[in-house]
């Protein structure tokens, strides 16, 4: 038998070391599965569910109160800290909040979603992408101060309203308990407009994303079965936008139960659960009960994971 040579009569150059790597990755699909994914896995694995395992182990251990050391022994004396009155009071204040930013989200980013995906030019929608991420291009930090210039008694939001005569307005609203303060850069009701204003885009996207995959033909067949427009909205756009809407409410109800920079600079003395988790972390250097008040959100955001798949809004995402 001959031997099998070129057009020029040369035999065919052996596979460099790269093609013969390629063409073995390429037979075994598996192996390129896990090539991609290999490396991000194993990233996610490490150093975020590494991290969160660290901090389960440290809530089981507990502070010695005549040492001020850490007894690395497991117990379940550090949980036992946890139910007093005083942690309850953080824990639904900061529930409390995180619900109001992400139902106030929400009924805000729909409609600017809705006009984004079905009404707004290639050029309009570019804009209001531009408008929504923007502020997502600088930092946290000066975000948050600048909202407390804004928000403080000599920022631009007072002298807007006491050129439009609602100074008193302004005071009727601090002095309502549990909202008011002394200013509203030093009260819920600020705090609660920096999360809105800071984990908006958040909202705004993912339902955006889900309103552009509602088929326009499904619009239109319910328009021509006789629906209204208020029909359409309830049966047809609101289930299929639901996913988004889900997806966007993880992250802002998320995002605001762990924060804890806003409430430092724009609250008042009030805690929340991550002002705590600071406070016990590093000043009084109580870490098993910082790791302990930690899991809190954690069992939050899963109840509310779960009530989310029981409500199927995880069945289109």
């Amino acid at each position: 038998m001959g031997t099998a040579v070129t057009k020029r009569g040369l035999p065919p150059r052996p596979p460099s070391l790269l093609q013969r790597l390629s063409t073995f990755v390429y037979v075994r699909p598996w192996l390129l599965l896990a090539l991609l994914l290999g490396p991000p896995m194993i990233w996610l694995g490490v150093i975020y569910l590494g991290s969160l395992f660290a901090l389960l182990v440290q809530s089981f251990f507990h502070l010695d109160d005549f040492t001020g050391q850490v007894v690395r022994e497991f117990t379940l004396q550090t949980y036992a800290d946890l139910p007093t009155a005083s942690n309850f009071d953080i824990f639904g204040r900061t529930t409390a909040m995180a619900a109001a930013v992400t139902l106030a989200a929400a009924g805000l980013a729909f409609p600017l979603a809705y006009f984004m995906a079905r009404y707004a030019s290639p050029r309009a929608k570019a804009a209001l992408y531009l408008a929504v991420v923007m502020p997502l291009w600088s930092s946290y930090l000066i975000r948050v101060y600048a909202w407390r210039l804004i928000l403080a008694k000599e920022g631009i939001l007072n002298w807007f309203l006491a050129q439009a005569g609602l100074s008193g307005a302004l005071d009727a609203v601090l002095a309502l308990p549990y909202i008011g303060g002394n200013s509203l850069s030093f009260s819920p009701l600020g705090m609660f407009l920096v999360f809105l204003y800071v984990w908006f885009p958040y909202m705004v996207l993912p339902i955006q994303a889900a309103l552009e995959r509602v088929p326009r033909s499904l619009l239109e067949a319910s328009g021509d079965l006789g629906a209204r427009p208020g029909e359409t909205f309830r049966y047809v756009i609101l289930p299929l936008a639901f996913p988004g809407v889900v997806a966007g409410s993880i992250f802002t109800f998320s995002l605001t139960l762990g924060d804890y920079i806003i409430p430092q600079v724009i609250g008042n003395s009030s805690f929340f659960i991550g002002m705590a988790v600071y406070s016990h972390q590093g000043t009084s250097g109580n870490i098993p009960l910082a790791a302990a008040m930690t899991m809190g959100p954690i069992v939050i955001m899963g109840i509310y994971l779960l009530i989310a798949r029981k409500l199927g809004a995880f069945d289109a995402l």
